[in-house]
């Protein structure tokens, strides 16, 4: 695509859409750059801009899905010398069958879910996730933060 063919398709592309991406199945072998996924590099900055526009993906950091993340300073590959640049990648892929059988049977989920449940005020989880949330707030001791 040249890049005018792909400012016509950017300009066209419809604000907005739902993010989701198919996720990596459980122990995929080998590459995953034919598998959705996302890739920013640059200053930490500009990374942490990018990323506070993706929280949609948050989540998918579940009892049937997980989070597979990255977030590294860059390597010049000649000398091995950190560079004053990073790299942040982030996926999503399926959890095996018996881990997945296991948080459903016991209710739970992800250990950061109460995290992200807290980070947006509940819009960006489900009901469970929501349920839990509010259970160890319940359970926090009176004035605890």
């Amino acid at each position: 695509m040249t890049k005018g063919d792909f400012l016509k398709h950017w300009i066209g592309v419809r604000p907005n859409q739902p993010i989701s991406p198919t996720p990596v199945g459980y122990k995929h072998e080998g590459s995953t750059y034919d598998c959705d996924g996302i890739r920013v590099t640059g200053s930490r900055a500009f990374i942490d801009s990018v990323l506070s526009r993706l929280k949609d993906l948050l989540p998918y950091e579940n009892g049937g899905t997980r989070l597979h993340v990255a977030y590294q300073q860059s390597k010049d590959r000649k000398t091995g010398q950190s560079l004053d640049a990073f790299n942040c990648y982030v996926q999503v892929h399926r959890r095996g069958g018996e881990a997945q059988a296991v948080n459903e049977a016991f209710d739970l989920g992800s250990p950061y879910a109460a995290e992200i449940a807290q980070a947006s005020g509940g819009a960006l989880t489900g009901g469970r996730v929501r349920r839990r949330a509010a259970a160890a707030a319940d359970a926090a001791p009176a004035g605890a933060a």
